[in-house]
C-alpha cells in the first residue's frame, strides 16, 4: 500500500513539475525549493540586491547579477516574469549565461545540460546536481534579489532523496557501475523509492567520470567519483565490487557471478556498457599494449608512456583525446589510422583533416590508410608497430582505440532479445521485451524522438545519464515517462579547444559549411536529403546547445534554411 500511495504521489508532484516530498516530511504543501531553502535557512545570512528596473530586462533575456562579491546568482526574465538560479553549470561550471534560453529552461554552453529556470531543477544531462534557486520579487519598479550566503558559495543543490526504509521488500538490481548505473538509483530515492538498490560493477571503483580518462590520463580515481562512498551509505545504495556478472535468469529473478552466487531482484536495470575492441594481430599478447577503460588503465598509461614512443592505432575520439594528453609526456606520439582523415565516419573528410593538422601542430605524427598488422616485441615486451605498407614504427608502448562491442553476452539464454550485434532494443519506456527489465545506455537500441522514434543505438555520456533517469521514474511509477533527449557529446583536442556535436547523423549525404575551416571557427551542418541530422562545431559556442534545444522543441531544420 505505502509503494502505491508513494507511486501516485509522485506521479503528482511531477505533473505540477515539483518533486515529490515524502508525505511524513510535510507538514504544509510546499514546493521543493522552499523544502530545501527551509532546511539550509538555520543560522545563515539571507542578503538581497536591487538588481535593476523592470523595464531594463527584455523577455528572454538573462544577466548575473553580483552579490558584493560573495557570489553570482543568474537573473532570467521570461513571459514578463523573473527568476535566479545558480550562474554556473553543475556540470563542469560553464556560465549559464552564455548558454541558452528557452521555454523554461536554460541549457549549458557546453555540454547541453538543462536546468529548469524557476526551481534550478536539472532536466537533462550531463551531471547529476541542480542549480540553487532564489527568491525574486518587484518592489515598485526594482526587482529585488534574495539570496542566502550558503547558496552562494556553491552553484549546487542536490534533489532531494530519501534512504532505504525497507530492508526486505521490492528490490532493485542494476548490473553496471557506470552514468546510467548512478542516475537509476538518484532517481529511484528522488521518487521516494524506499526499497534495496544494489549495483553490480566489475570494477573496484563507484561510478565516476568517465569521460575524463582519456582527457587527462593521470587523474586520480576519486577526483572523479560521481559521488563520494559516502553518499552511497547515506541514501542505502549498495555497491557489489569486482562482480563480473555471467547469466540472468528472468524465470527465478536471478542475476549469477561467475563465482555461483547470484542475487534475486524484482526490477532489473541493465547498463552494462561496453567493451573495447582488440586486435587479432600478431604481438597483440605482448607487454605495454594497452586499451583504455578504467582509472588504472589511464594511469598506467600515463606512467608507461613518459618519455617513451607511443603510437595508438585508430584517430576515434578515445584515440585522438589520448593522443592530444601525452604531448609533452611522451617522447613521441604517433596515430596509425585505417581511414584517410580522423573521425572520418563521424565528421567527414576535411572536419577530419582540420583536427588532424591541429595535432600535428602540437607535434603529433600521422599515418593514414594504414593499417597496424604486426606488433613485435623483444623479451616479451613491444618494441615495433609494423603497418601493412611495410612502415616499421618505434613503439614502445601501444594503446588501441578502435572502438567498442557491447557487453552483453551474459544475457544468453535469459530470454531477453538482442539484435545480431549483441545490443538490446527496448520501447519509449527503456523496457525490454520482459516486463520488469529495463536496458540504458551504450547496450540498448532505443527510439530516438528526434527520428520519429525510429530506433537508434546512441553511446554518448550525456544519453547514459538520461536514460538511467527515465528508468528510474518509470520502475516507481510503470510507463510514466518517454525517454527525450537530443544526442549531444563533446571532445577536448587541445587546451582550450573543443568540439561539439549533436543529433544523429548515420546516414548523412552531405556536409554544409558554415565559417571557415582555415580559420578553425566553423559549424558543419550533417543533411540527409533536405534535412539537418547533427551538427558538429568548433570554437563556435553556443551553437550547438541552440541546435539541440531547437530539436527538443521539434524545430526541424533544412538545408536550405543554411545554405
Amino acid at each position: 500500500m505505502r509503494k502505491h500511495l508513494c507511486a501516485i504521489a509522485a506521479k503528482f508532484a511531477r505533473s505540477i513539475n515539483r518533486d515529490f516530498i515524502p508525505v511524513h516530511k510535510l507538514l504544509s504543501p510546499i514546493s521543493n525549493a522552499q523544502y530545501i531553502a527551509r532546511k539550509m535557512a538555520s543560522g545563515n545570512d539571507v542578503l538581497q540586491v536591487t538588481a535593476c528596473k523592470v523595464q531594463d530586462m527584455k523577455n528572454g533575456e538573462m544577466r548575473e547579477i553580483e552579490f558584493d562579491n560573495l557570489g553570482k546568482v543568474l537573473l532570467i526574465k521570461d513571459s514578463d516574469k523573473f527568476s535566479a538560479v545558480s550562474h554556473k553549470c553543475t556540470h563542469y561550471g560553464a556560465p549559464l549565461i552564455k548558454g541558452v534560453l528557452s521555454k523554461g529552461r536554460v541549457r549549458c554552453p557546453w555540454h547541453g545540460a538543462c536546468f529548469n529556470t524557476k526551481t534550478g531543477d536539472i532536466e537533462d544531462f550531463p551531471g547529476l546536481d541542480s542549480l540553487q534557486s532564489f527568491d525574486v520579487f518587484v518592489q515598485g519598479n526594482d526587482v529585488i534579489v534574495k539570496a542566502q550566503k550558503c547558496a552562494l558559495s556553491s552553484p549546487k543543490r542536490q534533489k532531494h532523496m530519501i534512504g532505504r526504509q525497507d530492508d526486505e521488500g521490492h528490490g532493485v538490481v542494476i548490473v553496471g557501475g557506470g552514468a546510467a548505473a548512478q542516475t537509476c538509483a538518484e532517481s529511484l530515492r528522488q521518487q521516494s523509492f524506499g526499497g534495496k538498490i544494489t549495483i553490480l560493477t566489475r570494477e573496484s571503483h563507484p561510478p565516476y567520470d568517465r569521460p575524463k580518462l582519456s582527457k587527462s590520463l593521470d587523474v586520480k580515481a576519486d577526483s572523479i567519483y560521481l559521488r563520494d562512498k559516502g553518499f552511497y551509505e547515506k541514501y542505502g545504495i549498495e555497491i557489489l565490487y569486482e562482480h563480473e556478472v555471467t547469466n540472468v535468469d528472468s524465470s527465478s529473478k536471478s542475476v549469477g557471478f561467475s563465482n555461483g552466487k547470484y542475487v534475486v531482484y524484482d526490477q532489473l536495470l541493465l547498463a552494462s556498457g561496453a567493451n573495447p575492441r582488440t586486435l587479432p594481430i600478431p604481438g597483440w599478447e605482448l607487454g605495454n599494449v594497452h586499451i583504455l577503460r578504467t582509472p588504472d588503465d589511464a594511469n598506467t598509461i600515463f606512467n608507461k608512456a613518459n618519455n617513451k614512443n607511443v603510437v595508438l592505432i585508430g584517430a576515434s575520439f578515445i584515440g585522438m583525446e589520448v593522443a592530444s594528453s601525452l604531448v609533452g609526456n611522451a617522447a613521441s606520439v604517433t596515430v596509425c589510422e585505417f581511414f584517410e582523415a580522423p573521425f572520418q565516419t563521424a565528421l567527414g573528410i576535411k572536419v577530419g583533416k582540420v583536427m588532424q593538422s591541429l595535432h600535428e601542430e602540437r607535434g603529433i605524427k600521422f599515418f593514414m590508410n594504414a593499417s597496424v598488422t604486426e606488433l613485435r616485441g623483444e623479451g616479451g615486451v613491444v618494441k615495433q608497430a609494423v603497418l601493412k605498407d611495410g612502415t616499421v614504427i618505434d613503439a614502445d608502448i601501444v594503446i588501441a582505440g578502435v572502438g567498442v562491442v557491447p557487453s552483453t553476452t551474459y544475457l544468453k539464454g535469459s530470454g531477453i532479445k538482442t539484435d545480431n550485434r549483441g545490443f538490446v532494443p527496448v520501447d519509449k519506456y527503456l523496457q525490454t521485451n520482459i516486463p520488469n527489465i529495463y536496458a540504458a545506455g551504450d547496450i540498448t537500441v532505443f527510439p530516438l524522438k528526434m527520428l520519429n522514434w525510429q530506433p537508434a543505438n546512441v553511446q554518448h555520456w550525456q544519453m547514459a545519464h538520461h536514460h538511467g533517469n527515465v528508468v528510474g521514474k518509470n520502475m516507481v511509477v510503470e510507463r510514466s515517462t518517454e525517454v527525450n533527449s537530443v544526442p549531444f557529446f563533446w571532445s577536448a583536442l587541445a587546451p582550450g579547444k573543443n568540439i561539439r556535436y549533436t543529433g544523429y547523423g548515420m546516414g548523412y549525404d552531405d556536409i554544409v559549411i558554415k565559417g571557415s575551416l582555415e580559420d578553425r571557427k566553423f559549424c558543419a551542418y550533417y543533411c540527409k536529403g533536405d534535412e539537418v541530422v547533427a551538427l558538429a562545431t568548433f570554437m563556435s559556442d553556443p551553437k550547438a546547445s541552440q541546435t539541440a534545444e531547437d530539436w527538443y522543441n521539434g524545430i526541424r531544420i533544412k538545408k536550405s534554411d543554411i545554405i
